[in-house]
């Protein structure tokens, strides 16, 4: 860890190898179920959570981090570096930001010479990865909090993501996705697909074939219609499909000029709201 720590919550969707190479320091949700609460990724997988959902019995929840669990990550980071960039989920959609900010306050009586950045990224999902893997590439370069900071409000301009939801019970259960959750009961046989971009800052449906397959190549020919020929960096999700996912990744790579591709699982804590089967595209261009 160099002089800038990167600090963001857990639903960034980054492969363990990336965050291990750049000494990312998460920050899970927690899954509520059956009284009990599990920490996203640590105590309990997002194959076991998809798993547990796909029975439509006792559903799970989720739960922001406190703020006393972003303070602990802040306090652990601090031992190694002389600042800390802390990036979440955007705010639009999510508390995170607000509580990563109390416990930036809290953070000037316990680590009182740590100069400490709170960023809303405005992203989801991998697009919000994208946000925090630059700014953790510039920090491993050297630089200071200012300019980690700036190349992270950088790529917050340019990341998006498209996303197609396999079922929608899920959506109509909890009704997080309010403008795409107005398709429940009226086109039920659909996959929709959502986009969220940070213009907005907000997931809005986008398209709605009818069939799997076709969703799969529509998102894929949504991406190309925004990327044209450049240099695109891409991290495919899957939740709980994984031969999907790999399928998906392997168009994405033969019709796009990727400088770099991912295949991660979409993160139970946003997973949660939308259900198991999502496949989704976050993506930007150099």
């Amino acid at each position: 860890m160099g002089k800038v720590a990167i600090v963001a919550d857990g639903t960034c969707c980054l492969p363990a190898d990336i965050i291990s190479k750049y000494d990312i320091r998460l920050v899970p949700l927690y899954i509520l179920y059956k009284g009990k609460n599990y920490k996203d990724g640590i105590d309990i997988t997002p194959s076991e959570v998809y798993k547990i959902m796909r029975k439509r019995e006792e559903l799970p929840t989720t739960s922001t981090p406190s703020a006393g669990d972003f303070l602990e990550a802040f306090k652990q980071v601090s031992q190694k570096a002389e600042s800390i960039l802390c990036i979440t989920l955007t705010s639009l959609q999510s508390k995170i930001y607000d509580v990563a900010l109390v416990a930036q306050d809290m953070a000037k009586e316990e680590i009182p010479n740590i100069e400490i950045e709170v960023i809303d990224s405005r992203a989801v999902a991998g697009a919000l990865g994208f946000v925090v893997l630059e700014a953790a590439r510039a920090a491993s370069e050297g630089c200071d909090l200012n300019k980690v900071a700036n190349v992270a409000r950088e790529t917050i301009k340019k990341v998006s993501l498209f996303a197609m939801v396999d079922d929608l019970f899920y959506l109509q259960r909890t009704g997080r996705v309010g403008k795409a959750a107005a398709w429940v009961g009226s086109v039920l046989d659909v996959k929709p697909i959502l986009e969220h971009n940070t213009v907005v800052g907000e997931t809005a449906p986008a398209a709605r074939p009818r069939t799997k397959n076709k969703a799969m190549k529509q998102l894929v020919d949504m991406v190309a219609e925004k990327v044209g020929n450049a240099a695109v960096h891409v991290n495919v999700h899957q939740a709980d499909e994984l031969e999907a996912g790999e399928k998906l990744k392997e168009e994405v790579g033969s019709r796009l000029n990727c400088s770099e591709l991912y295949l991660t699982e979409f993160t139970p804590g946003m997973g949660v709201h939308a259900g198991p089967g999502i496949l989704g595209i976050a993506f930007y261009t150099e």
